[in-house]
């Protein structure tokens, strides 16, 4: 069984996702980011950057002690190496899909995030950051447009972790879980 500690943001909505897809049995733990919890001394001794999402595994391929992880990139990643699910074994499909989970959480997933924030939620205007923000998501939204453009999934032929990793930010094509907006692979709610 797998914990996902979560709250409902693009980057919760990842590791959802991918837990739906492969089927995976997992139980939701919702945090209050609202409330201060992912500042709690339990929470912190899982995700030490206080952010969310974070998985427990209680049963690691390895058998031993539960493993904590936290950063989606490295979870989605954990995740499909531990399920052999959505990250081809090929060297050069696996490295684009790579590329591309990177570019997400390295690149989309950030400046949106700042988008959001300075444009919607900033106590006080900042026009440099408004218009730095939305000039630089436009920019990578183009470059999703582009590789889409010419790939039908960011990683290649396949759907895959990369794809899962920028749906959230974006209107990416996505397959079953979301499609109806059921969770159905066993969530349980904490």
């Amino acid at each position: 069984m797998i914990d996902l500690y979560y709250a409902p943001t693009p980057n919760g909505h990842k590791i959802t996702l991918f837990l739906e897809e492969a089927e995976l049995a997992y139980r939701l733990i919702r945090v209050d980011i609202g409330k201060g919890e992912q500042f709690h001394p339990q929470f912190l001794a899982i995700s030490p950057n206080n952010k969310v999402p974070a998985i427990v595994d209680h049963m690691p391929a390895d058998g031993g002690a539960p493993l904590s992880v936290f950063e989606s990139g490295a979870i989605l990643l954990y995740l499909a190496e531990k399920s052999g699910k959505l990250l081809s074994g090929e060297l050069r499909e696996r490295y684009v899909t790579l590329q591309w989970l990177f570019w997400q959480v390295g690149g989309l997933g950030p400046m949106l995030g700042q988008n959001q924030h300075f444009s919607h939620s900033a106590p006080q205007t900042v026009p440099y950051a408004i218009e730095r923000f939305q000039v630089e998501t436009q920019r990578l939204y183009g470059v999703l447009n582009q590789r889409l453009g010419c790939s039908p999934w960011l990683g290649g032929d396949h759907y895959s972790i990369a794809d899962i990793a920028a749906w959230p930010w974006g209107e990416l094509p996505c397959p079953t879980a979301y499609r109806s907006g059921e969770l159905s692979g066993g969530a349980q709610l904490v």
